[in-house]
Protein backbone atom coordinates (compact mmCIF):
# COMPACT_ATOMS: atom_id res chain seq x y z
CA UNK A 1 0.00 0.00 0.00
CA UNK A 2 1.55 3.36 -1.05
CA UNK A 3 1.24 6.24 1.99
CA UNK A 4 -1.40 8.94 2.10
CA UNK A 5 -0.16 12.35 1.37
CA UNK A 6 -1.46 12.61 5.40
CA UNK A 7 0.46 10.24 6.22
CA UNK A 8 3.88 11.22 4.48
CA UNK A 9 3.35 15.15 6.26
CA UNK A 10 3.04 13.32 9.92
CA UNK A 11 6.19 11.69 9.13
CA UNK A 12 7.63 15.11 8.06
CA UNK A 13 6.65 16.27 11.71
CA UNK A 14 7.94 13.01 13.35
CA UNK A 15 11.20 12.75 12.30
CA UNK A 16 12.40 15.94 12.14
CA UNK A 17 15.57 16.29 14.70
CA UNK A 18 16.02 13.16 13.57
CA UNK A 19 16.83 13.60 9.53
CA UNK A 20 17.69 17.10 8.11
CA UNK A 21 16.16 18.84 5.72
CA UNK A 22 18.58 18.48 3.05
CA UNK A 23 19.89 21.30 0.28
CA UNK A 24 18.97 21.47 -3.01
CA UNK A 25 21.66 23.20 -4.97
CA UNK A 26 22.26 24.04 -8.98
CA UNK A 27 24.49 21.57 -10.93
CA UNK A 28 24.86 22.96 -14.13
CA UNK A 29 22.13 24.93 -16.51
CA UNK A 30 22.17 23.75 -20.69
CA UNK A 31 19.59 26.04 -22.69
CA UNK A 32 16.55 26.25 -20.63
CA UNK A 33 17.10 23.18 -19.00
CA UNK A 34 18.23 23.53 -14.99
CA UNK A 35 20.24 20.53 -13.25
CA UNK A 36 19.69 20.74 -9.54
CA UNK A 37 20.89 17.99 -6.83
CA UNK A 38 18.61 17.17 -3.77
CA UNK A 39 21.88 16.29 -1.41
CA UNK A 40 20.71 13.38 0.92
CA UNK A 41 24.28 12.05 0.98
CA UNK A 42 24.85 15.03 3.95
CA UNK A 43 22.32 13.22 6.15
CA UNK A 44 23.79 12.16 9.57
CA UNK A 45 24.38 8.45 8.38
CA UNK A 46 25.06 9.71 4.71
CA UNK A 47 21.87 8.35 3.22
CA UNK A 48 18.37 9.10 2.61
CA UNK A 49 17.64 5.84 4.84
CA UNK A 50 16.99 7.82 7.42
CA UNK A 51 13.81 9.18 6.77
CA UNK A 52 12.19 5.96 5.78
CA UNK A 53 13.98 4.14 9.05
CA UNK A 54 12.75 6.87 11.73
CA UNK A 55 9.25 7.04 9.81
CA UNK A 56 8.58 3.61 10.84
CA UNK A 57 10.00 3.42 13.95
CA UNK A 58 8.48 6.53 15.30
CA UNK A 59 5.01 5.02 14.17
CA UNK A 60 4.78 1.70 15.62
CA UNK A 61 3.89 0.73 19.50
CA UNK A 62 7.10 0.57 21.39
CA UNK A 63 5.68 -3.13 22.41
CA UNK A 64 6.33 -4.13 19.02
CA UNK A 65 10.25 -3.49 19.41
CA UNK A 66 10.56 -5.46 22.84
CA UNK A 67 12.79 -7.62 20.52
CA UNK A 68 14.57 -5.11 18.78
CA UNK A 69 14.22 -5.05 14.81
CA UNK A 70 15.62 -6.59 11.90
CA UNK A 71 16.37 -5.21 8.69
CA UNK A 72 18.17 -6.65 5.58
CA UNK A 73 20.23 -4.10 3.50
CA UNK A 74 23.71 -3.52 0.94
CA UNK A 75 24.12 -1.11 3.81
CA UNK A 76 22.41 2.00 4.01
CA UNK A 77 18.64 0.86 5.82
CA UNK A 78 21.30 -1.19 7.83
CA UNK A 79 22.53 1.87 8.62
CA UNK A 80 19.30 3.72 9.04
CA UNK A 81 17.76 1.27 11.02
CA UNK A 82 21.24 0.56 13.46
CA UNK A 83 20.84 4.23 14.28
CA UNK A 84 17.29 4.47 15.16
CA UNK A 85 17.83 1.33 17.04
CA UNK A 86 20.94 2.97 19.40
CA UNK A 87 18.51 6.23 19.81
CA UNK A 88 15.86 4.12 20.85
CA UNK A 89 18.28 1.99 23.37
CA UNK A 90 16.86 -1.44 21.07
CA UNK A 91 18.71 -4.03 19.64
CA UNK A 92 19.55 -4.45 15.98
CA UNK A 93 20.25 -6.98 13.61
CA UNK A 94 21.42 -6.67 9.53
CA UNK A 95 20.87 -8.99 7.35
CA UNK A 96 23.52 -7.96 4.52
CA UNK A 97 25.19 -9.95 1.30
CA UNK A 98 28.62 -10.86 1.51
CA UNK A 99 29.19 -8.42 -1.11
CA UNK A 100 28.44 -5.89 1.16
CA UNK A 101 30.51 -2.96 0.74
CA UNK A 102 33.10 -2.41 3.71
CA UNK A 103 32.44 0.80 4.94
CA UNK A 104 28.71 0.22 5.00
CA UNK A 105 29.76 -2.90 6.89
CA UNK A 106 31.54 -0.89 9.34
CA UNK A 107 29.16 2.12 9.37
CA UNK A 108 26.62 -0.36 10.87
CA UNK A 109 28.16 -2.30 13.03
CA UNK A 110 29.80 1.01 14.26
CA UNK A 111 25.92 2.11 15.59
CA UNK A 112 26.58 -0.93 17.66
CA UNK A 113 23.93 -3.59 14.92
CA UNK A 114 24.75 -6.93 14.57
CA UNK A 115 25.55 -7.95 10.92
CA UNK A 116 24.72 -11.53 9.37
CA UNK A 117 26.22 -12.17 5.99
CA UNK A 118 24.23 -14.13 3.88
CA UNK A 119 24.47 -15.54 -0.02
CA UNK A 120 22.91 -12.99 -2.58
CA UNK A 121 19.88 -15.47 -2.74
CA UNK A 122 19.42 -15.46 1.41
CA UNK A 123 19.66 -11.83 1.36
CA UNK A 124 17.02 -11.02 -1.62
CA UNK A 125 14.88 -13.89 0.00
CA UNK A 126 14.72 -12.00 3.35
CA UNK A 127 13.35 -8.99 1.50
CA UNK A 128 10.49 -11.52 0.35
CA UNK A 129 10.00 -13.62 3.74
CA UNK A 130 10.27 -10.16 5.64
CA UNK A 131 12.86 -11.28 7.70
CA UNK A 132 15.30 -14.70 8.11
CA UNK A 133 14.34 -17.93 10.09
CA UNK A 134 16.30 -17.67 14.10
CA UNK A 135 16.66 -13.36 14.29
CA UNK A 136 13.46 -12.07 16.18
CA UNK A 137 12.55 -8.75 16.04
CA UNK A 138 10.38 -6.06 13.52
CA UNK A 139 11.49 -6.20 10.32
CA UNK A 140 12.27 -3.08 8.49
CA UNK A 141 11.57 -3.67 4.97
CA UNK A 142 14.21 -1.51 3.24
CA UNK A 143 11.79 0.09 0.26
CA UNK A 144 7.97 -2.33 0.56
CA UNK A 145 6.52 -0.51 3.42
CA UNK A 146 4.35 2.39 3.36
CA UNK A 147 5.24 4.06 6.68
CA UNK A 148 9.34 4.01 5.00
CA UNK A 149 7.55 5.59 1.74
CA UNK A 150 5.95 8.22 3.90
CA UNK A 151 9.70 9.12 5.43
CA UNK A 152 11.03 9.15 2.05
CA UNK A 153 8.03 11.10 0.46
CA UNK A 154 9.32 13.75 2.82
CA UNK A 155 12.01 14.58 0.60
CA UNK A 156 8.97 15.20 -2.44
CA UNK A 157 7.65 17.69 -0.20
CA UNK A 158 11.36 19.54 0.23
CA UNK A 159 11.52 19.62 -3.63
CA UNK A 160 8.43 21.10 -3.99
CA UNK A 161 8.67 24.20 -1.85
CA UNK A 162 12.40 24.34 -2.78
CA UNK A 163 11.48 24.45 -7.02
CA UNK A 164 8.20 24.53 -7.46
CA UNK A 165 8.63 24.63 -11.00
CA UNK A 166 10.12 21.16 -11.13
CA UNK A 167 9.95 19.37 -14.25
CA UNK A 168 11.38 16.30 -13.86
CA UNK A 169 13.09 14.12 -10.86
CA UNK A 170 15.22 11.33 -11.54
CA UNK A 171 15.38 9.22 -8.62
CA UNK A 172 17.86 6.08 -7.88
CA UNK A 173 15.79 2.78 -8.29
CA UNK A 174 16.79 -0.05 -5.62
CA UNK A 175 13.17 -1.27 -4.60
CA UNK A 176 11.26 1.45 -5.64
CA UNK A 177 10.49 2.81 -2.22
CA UNK A 178 12.22 5.56 -3.08
CA UNK A 179 10.80 6.72 -6.14
CA UNK A 180 7.53 5.55 -5.13
CA UNK A 181 7.31 7.39 -2.03
CA UNK A 182 8.58 11.04 -3.63
CA UNK A 183 6.52 10.38 -6.59
CA UNK A 184 3.18 10.03 -4.29
CA UNK A 185 4.42 13.09 -2.32
CA UNK A 186 4.92 15.29 -5.66
CA UNK A 187 1.30 13.94 -7.48
CA UNK A 188 -0.23 16.73 -5.07
CA UNK A 189 2.45 18.91 -3.98
CA UNK A 190 4.00 19.52 -7.53
CA UNK A 191 1.69 17.41 -9.92
CA UNK A 192 3.37 18.80 -13.49
CA UNK A 193 6.95 16.60 -12.26
CA UNK A 194 7.86 13.95 -13.97
CA UNK A 195 9.78 10.76 -12.25
CA UNK A 196 12.11 8.57 -13.77
CA UNK A 197 13.51 5.60 -11.68
CA UNK A 198 17.71 5.71 -12.38
CA UNK A 199 19.17 2.76 -12.75
CA UNK A 200 22.60 1.18 -14.12
CA UNK A 201 22.65 -0.33 -17.17
CA UNK A 202 24.23 -3.65 -15.45
CA UNK A 203 21.74 -4.39 -12.99
CA UNK A 204 18.12 -2.47 -14.60
CA UNK A 205 15.06 -4.47 -13.62
CA UNK A 206 12.92 -1.76 -13.42
CA UNK A 207 13.66 -0.87 -16.81
CA UNK A 208 13.06 -4.66 -17.82
CA UNK A 209 9.89 -4.58 -16.38
CA UNK A 210 8.46 -1.63 -17.92
CA UNK A 211 9.20 -3.26 -21.37
CA UNK A 212 8.03 -6.54 -20.43
CA UNK A 213 4.71 -4.68 -19.05
CA UNK A 214 5.16 -7.38 -15.84
CA UNK A 215 7.80 -7.97 -12.91
CA UNK A 216 11.16 -9.31 -15.10
CA UNK A 217 13.93 -10.93 -13.88
CA UNK A 218 17.27 -9.89 -14.88
CA UNK A 219 21.04 -11.02 -14.60
CA UNK A 220 22.79 -8.84 -12.40
CA UNK A 221 27.27 -7.75 -13.46
CA UNK A 222 28.43 -6.59 -10.45
CA UNK A 223 30.24 -2.92 -10.66
CA UNK A 224 30.98 0.07 -8.54
CA UNK A 225 27.55 0.68 -8.50
CA UNK A 226 25.57 -1.17 -5.34
CA UNK A 227 23.06 0.06 -3.49
CA UNK A 228 20.61 -0.59 -6.54
CA UNK A 229 19.79 -3.56 -8.83
CA UNK A 230 18.05 -5.86 -7.71
CA UNK A 231 17.37 -9.24 -9.51
CA UNK A 232 13.53 -8.44 -9.70
CA UNK A 233 10.65 -6.07 -8.96
CA UNK A 234 8.42 -7.01 -6.21
CA UNK A 235 5.14 -7.24 -8.21
CA UNK A 236 3.70 -4.72 -5.40
CA UNK A 237 6.13 -1.91 -6.34
CA UNK A 238 5.81 -2.60 -9.74
CA UNK A 239 1.95 -1.71 -9.37
CA UNK A 240 2.64 1.02 -7.51
CA UNK A 241 5.42 3.11 -9.69
CA UNK A 242 3.33 2.22 -12.85
CA UNK A 243 -0.03 3.58 -11.30
CA UNK A 244 2.29 7.03 -10.30
CA UNK A 245 3.58 6.81 -13.63
CA UNK A 246 7.06 6.45 -12.85
CA UNK A 247 9.04 6.65 -16.24
CA UNK A 248 12.76 4.49 -16.64
CA UNK A 249 15.96 5.56 -17.47
CA UNK A 250 19.19 3.80 -17.27
CA UNK A 251 23.09 4.70 -17.89
CA UNK A 252 26.53 2.60 -17.96
CA UNK A 253 28.37 2.36 -15.47
CA UNK A 254 31.46 4.56 -17.36
CA UNK A 255 28.66 7.03 -17.48
CA UNK A 256 27.96 6.46 -13.55
CA UNK A 257 31.90 6.92 -12.63
CA UNK A 258 31.92 9.73 -14.84
CA UNK A 259 28.96 11.48 -12.55
CA UNK A 260 31.21 10.60 -9.58
CA UNK A 261 33.95 12.59 -10.41
CA UNK A 262 32.11 15.38 -12.24
CA UNK A 263 30.08 15.55 -8.48
CA UNK A 264 33.57 15.90 -7.14
CA UNK A 265 35.11 18.27 -9.18
CA UNK A 266 31.58 20.65 -9.76
CA UNK A 267 29.83 20.29 -6.99
CA UNK A 268 32.23 19.35 -4.51
CA UNK A 269 30.29 16.28 -3.04
CA UNK A 270 31.34 12.93 -2.71
CA UNK A 271 28.11 10.28 -3.77
CA UNK A 272 27.91 6.84 -3.97
CA UNK A 273 27.65 5.06 -6.89
CA UNK A 274 23.55 4.60 -6.67
CA UNK A 275 23.52 8.60 -5.36
CA UNK A 276 25.33 9.14 -8.57
CA UNK A 277 22.95 7.55 -11.21
CA UNK A 278 20.00 9.98 -11.62
CA UNK A 279 23.51 12.42 -12.39
CA UNK A 280 24.79 10.73 -15.14
CA UNK A 281 21.35 9.44 -16.33
CA UNK A 282 20.28 13.55 -16.33
CA UNK A 283 23.57 14.16 -18.57
CA UNK A 284 22.66 10.98 -20.89
CA UNK A 285 19.64 12.81 -21.90
CA UNK A 286 20.76 16.43 -22.30
CA UNK A 287 23.37 14.72 -24.54
CA UNK A 288 21.49 12.34 -26.65
CA UNK A 289 18.20 14.85 -26.99
CA UNK A 290 16.27 12.21 -25.15
CA UNK A 291 12.44 14.28 -24.91
CA UNK A 292 12.16 15.90 -21.53
CA UNK A 293 9.52 17.95 -20.26
CA UNK A 294 11.16 21.36 -20.20
CA UNK A 295 11.88 22.91 -16.88
CA UNK A 296 14.36 22.28 -13.75
CA UNK A 297 15.21 18.75 -13.13
CA UNK A 298 16.21 17.21 -9.37
CA UNK A 299 18.47 14.52 -8.96
CA UNK A 300 18.52 12.52 -5.98
CA UNK A 301 21.63 12.11 -4.50
CA UNK A 302 20.41 9.14 -2.09
CA UNK A 303 24.01 8.76 -0.50
CA UNK A 304 27.51 9.07 -0.22
CA UNK A 305 29.14 5.92 1.90
CA UNK A 306 31.52 4.81 -1.03
CA UNK A 307 34.55 2.35 -0.22
CA UNK A 308 37.62 5.26 -0.22
CA UNK A 309 39.76 2.69 -2.67
CA UNK A 310 36.61 2.25 -5.33
CA UNK A 311 36.02 6.30 -4.57
CA UNK A 312 40.15 6.74 -5.39
CA UNK A 313 39.79 4.59 -8.44
CA UNK A 314 37.12 6.46 -9.68
CA UNK A 315 38.71 10.12 -9.18
CA UNK A 316 41.82 8.41 -11.36
CA UNK A 317 39.45 7.17 -14.33
CA UNK A 318 40.63 5.83 -17.31
CA UNK A 319 40.54 9.50 -18.58
CA UNK A 320 42.92 10.97 -15.85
Amino acid sequence: MLPTLEQIRAARTAIAGIAIRTPLIRLAADNDRDIYLKLENLQPIGSFKIRGAASLLTSVDPATLADGVVTASAGNMGQGAAWMAARLGIRCTVIVPTTAPAAKVEAIEAHGATVRPVTQEQWWQAFQDRGLDGIPGLFVHAFDDPMVMAGNGTIGLEIAEDLPDVATVLVPWGGGGLACGIATALREAAPQARILAAEVSTAAPYAASLAAGAPATVISAPSFVDGIGGPTVFADMFAHATELGIGSRVASVDEVGAAVRLLVERAKTVAEGAGATPVACALADRGNGTAQPKGPVVCVVSGGVIDLPKLVALLSGPDR
